[in-house]
């Protein structure tokens, strides 16, 4: 695989799944790992749509950790990031499994029919638009900042997408909480599972996973929380099994 300029290929330690970044761009982290583990605990699984997939990492996550998928599809705006997406998908041999769709979410009405897909999943830009935002045409702000999609318009498309019964999964910061809450119950995904997690013991939690079900009963489920590391700057043995390596 020939690399462009700054880009380098990182090890996902997942079946020898492998993705290409850019250290100049936006690179994954923690959040899109376990946002794809807590995926697995979504009942239907056939057909799979990633929003915001960014350099496709989720995407490419989920074609090992949900072996019975049959097709994921990854939306991206950014063009690079897409072109980086498309490149790692096929450096897996996975263009069977995944498609990638450079395209605006507001816009895949044509792409995506409504009521046809069992799992979307996402990792959003965490921060309103307006917090701190410096060029709003820079890559990196854009996968931070609700510049070109707002919580909501994730959240509506999500429901558009997903047939009675799918799951909507996503990672977001626990201030949003509440709007993520409220949100899903305005566009008929019914919260269902939530797990909370935290830097450390001793410290507040900063992330949150949600899970929001498609015409769903309301009911609650709240799952023990993650933490992600011990005294030091060591991975607790939580983290290390859902990278799926070995213990220290």
């Amino acid at each position: 695989m020939k690399l462009k300029q700054n880009e380098r290929i990182d090890d996902l330690q997942l079946n020898n799944l492998k993705i290409i970044q850019n250290s100049k761009e936006f690179c994954f982290g923690i959040d899109s790992v376990l946002l794809s583990d807590f995926a697995k605990g979504a009942k239907k699984q056939k057909e799979v749509v990633d929003l915001c997939t960014g350099n496709g990492v989720i995407a490419i996550l989920l074609s090992a950790k949900l072996p019975k998928t049959k097709h994921i599809v990854g939306v991206e705006i950014q063009e690079y990031s897409a072109e980086l997406a498309r490149r790692s998908v096929e450096m897996n041999k996975l263009e069977n499994r995944i498609t990638i769709i450079n395209k605006d979410l507001k816009k895949i009405k044509s792409d995506i029919q409504a009521g046809s897909v069992d799992l979307v999943v996402c990792n959003p830009p965490y921060k309103p638009k307006g917090s701190g935002i410096i060029n709003e045409k820079d890559s990196k702000t854009i996968a931070r900042h609700e510049i070109s999609c707002t919580l909501e318009d994730i959240i509506k498309e999500a429901s558009r997408e997903l047939n009675f019964g799918g799951s909507f999964c996503m990672v977001h910061k626990v201030e949003r909480m509440a709007d993520i809450l409220c949100l899903l119950r305005n566009h008929d995904l019914e919260p269902k599972r939530m797990r909370l997690i935290y830097p450390k013991v001793g410290e507040p939690a900063n992330l949150v996973l949600v899970e929001g079900i498609k015409g769903g009963k309301p009911f609650l489920n709240m799952e023990a929380p993650i933490y992600v590391y011990k005294d030091g700057e060591e991975y607790t043995d939580q983290i290390f099994e859902i990278y799926g390596m070995k213990i220290h």
